[in-house]
Parts: structure tokens; C-alpha cells; sequence
């Protein structure tokens, strides 16, 4: 028959550990509870708690031969089943006896040790039923915070949306109002290219209505030769209708030709509907001239650039 140590080494405890917890508990069934209590625990823990509780012990204990349980009458051959009785049943009113506990008989052995085995798989159960509800609190924990994290990020990807929407927005108004701006400063400046030719137009159809002084005098002697002169010296200048431009976009050059009433925005629309280039600004190398969208307004014959020019398009 095998002896208590050999069952526990059997059943997969360490000799040295189930060595002490025979000492401690006195039969198979409590040391297997006192096992289980302290499976956590290494040797040097367990040896120094029994130091500790050695120390702790009264001295008139030493001479009992046996511990009785006063709430219940059960009988233990030590102190250290006592204390283990007390622990599991809540029984605090113990005392010595001298009364020696007979030996358990093989029966009573096996008894126990079944009893002791149920008691530590009910209670290992038990300690799974509370870690798998622990572990399922921990996922619906896990799951909430993860939600929660979800919905802050798609909130914030819904306000970045909503404040990229609002600059495009932004954006359009903005280039709609600075193309109505060049729209309309076109728009007056031919206007006034308009009223001016109409003004030159009268005033050479009847100069004499706009200088009435030198009509007089044209007609005393030797007037007739001042008013030729006069005529003369009236006559605009040859003008040149037409500006030939070289135009250096990263593409390569364009060369071109635009009537010199052509404004820099009907040439920069030309060249984004032929090459597909957008225009924001012109360089004029000789002399150093820069043109941006401000002066887009502005015809060939005002920017200077008549009858012929060369310009950087960036």
C-alpha cells in the first residue's frame, strides 16, 4: 500500500511541498486542502510562514495530544487543522484535548481522499466559473471602449469632412468673385477703349468743334498753310494693331499673334484652351515686368507689349 506522500506525488505535487502539508495537516484529505490553498506559493514562502506560525504557537499547546472544535465537536491531531477547519467553516471556539486521534484506516483514508479530491475539483471549478465571468466582463469592457474609440474617430473624420467641404466651398466663392472682378474690370475698361476711339472719332470727323480758335484762323491770309501744318501736326501716329508673343511655358514656347486690344486674361484663356496651361502670372524679361492676375485687365497695348513681346508663363 502506498504511503500518503507517494498519492500526493502521485497526483502531480511536489514531494518536498507535500511533505510539509502531511505535516501540517495530519491526513491526506488536509494536506490536499492545504495544497490547494497554497499552490501559488514557493518554499521559501512556505518555510518562512512556518517559522512564523512556530513562533506564534503558545507553549501549553505543545503537550496536547489533539484540538477539539467546541461549535462543532470535531477532533483534529493539530493545531494547523484546527486553523484549517476554522477558515473553511467560519468556527472560532477551539481547545486542547489530550485525547490521541486513532489512526485512519485504509477505508477511511480512501474516504477522505475522495471527499478532498471533490472539495478541490468543486472549488477549482468554482475558480473558473469566476474567471471566465471575470474574463467576459473584461471583453464587454474591452468591446465598449473599443466602440467608444470607434465613433470618436468617426466623429472627428466626419468634422474633418465637413471643414474640408466648407474650404472647398470656400475656395469656389473666393475664385468666382476674383473672376467677376477681372470680368468686370474688362468689361470697364472696354468701355472706356470705346468712349475714347468714339471721342477721337468725332474730333477727327469735325475738329473744328473741338478747336474752334484754329477754325478762325484758317480763314485770315495765309491761314489755310497754318491749318495744313495744324493738320498735320494732329495726325496720330502710325499705330501698330497686332502683337506677335513668345510664350515659354514648361511645355515648350508657343508663339502667337493677339489683336493688341487682347487683354492678358483672353490670352491666358487661349493658352489653357490650346495647351492646356493655366496662367497665373506673366514675366517680362527686358524690361523686368511681372503680370499677375491683378493685371490680367490690362490690353497688349497697355502692358507694353506691342508690337512684339517675350514672356515667361507660369
Amino acid at each position: 500500500m502506498s504511503s500518503d506522500l507517494d498519492q500526493l506525488a502521485d497526483m502531480g505535487f511536489d514531494r518536498e511541498k507535500a511533505q510539509m502539508a502531511l505535516k501540517k495537516g495530519g491526513n491526506l484529505p488536509s494536506a490536499i486542502d492545504w495544497l490547494d490553498k497554497n499552490a501559488d506559493k514557493s518554499m521559501e514562502d512556505l518555510k518562512a510562514d512556518e517559522g512564523e506560525e512556530e513562533s506564534a504557537l503558545p507553549q501549553a499547546g505543545a503537550s496536547a495530544n489533539s484540538m477539539v472544535c467546541n461549535d462543532c465537536g470535531k477532533r483534529f491531531r493539530n493545531m494547523t487543522a484546527a486553523q484549517a477547519h476554522a477558515e473553511r467553516t467560519g468556527h472560532d471556539d477551539f481547545a486542547e484535548s489530550n485525547e490521541e486521534i486513532a489512526p485512519l484506516t485504509e477505508e477511511e483514508k480512501k474516504a477522505q481522499l475522495e471527499l478532498a479530491k471533490q472539495r478541490m475539483m468543486e472549488r477549482k471549478a468554482k475558480q473558473a466559473d469566476e474567471d471566465k465571468a471575470a474574463a467576459k466582463r473584461n471583453d464587454e469592457i474591452k468591446r465598449k471602449h473599443t466602440k467608444e474609440s470607434e465613433d470618436a474617430k468617426e466623429d472627428l473624420k466626419k468634422k474633418e469632412q465637413i471643414k474640408e467641404a466648407q474650404q472647398k466651398k470656400k475656395e469656389k466663392a473666393d475664385d468666382i468673385a476674383a473672376k467677376k472682378r477681372i470680368k468686370d474690370k474688362i468689361e470697364a475698361d472696354k468701355a472706356e477703349r470705346k468712349r475714347k476711339a468714339d471721342e477721337e472719332k468725332a474730333m477727327r470727323a469735325n475738329p473744328a468743334a473741338y478747336d474752334p480758335q484754329g477754325a478762325g484762323s484758317a480763314a485770315a491770309p495765309g491761314g489755310a498753310g497754318a491749318a495744313l501744318a495744324s493738320a498735320q501736326a494732329a495726325k496720330p501716329k502710325a499705330t501698330h494693331s497686332e502683337a506677335r508673343l513668345r510664350l515659354q511655358t514648361p511645355g515648350g514656347n508657343v508663339m502667337k499673334n493677339f489683336p493688341a486690344e487682347t487683354t492678358l486674361f483672353e490670352v491666358a484663356h487661349a493658352l489653357q484652351e490650346e495647351s492646356g496651361v493655366q496662367a497665373s502670372t506673366f514675366t517680362q524679361n527686358f524690361p523686368k515686368k511681372v503680370f499677375d492676375q491683378g493685371d490680367f485687365g490690362m490690353t497688349l497695348k497697355e502692358a507694353g507689349l506691342v508690337p512684339s513681346a517675350a514672356l515667361i508663363v507660369q
